[in-house]
């Protein structure tokens, strides 16, 4: 593993432990290890999204099924891409790429208090 996997997987560990709890179904850690296949490819990736991660993507949408659960979601993911600063295009494109829908964009700034 080099020194930037282990760099945001610190990062990541934590904003676990940092994480607020909510009313959700849905923890934080679930939507980490979920998405931990993208991490890679969010920060410096190119082209389609490796299989591993629309598989997460796919774990995340079908786990997050409540409003609650899409705004516990949206907060994790919303902090967490604070730590991995994500490259913007690829970040927007994700669900589309793996054939999903989010009802938010992985963002730094999406306001999650507006899912429904």
């Amino acid at each position: 593993m080099n020194s930037s996997s282990v760099a945001v997987m610190a990062a990541l560990m934590m904003f676990l432990l940092l994480a607020p709890t909510s009313d959700a179904a849905i923890s934080c850690s679930d939507v980490i290890k979920d998405l931990r296949p993208c991490v890679r490819y969010l920060v410096n990736g190119t082209g389609k999204p490796p299989s591993a991660c629309c598989a997460g993507a796919l774990a995340l949408q079908s786990a997050a099924s409540s409003t609650a659960d899409k705004k516990a979601a949206c907060e994790c993911i919303k902090s967490a891409s604070k730590t991995i600063n994500p490259n913007p295009q690829l970040a927007l494109a994700l669900p589309a790429n793996c054939g999903i829908n989010l009802p938010f964009t992985i963002s730094p700034n999406v306001d999650c208090s507006k899912i429904s």
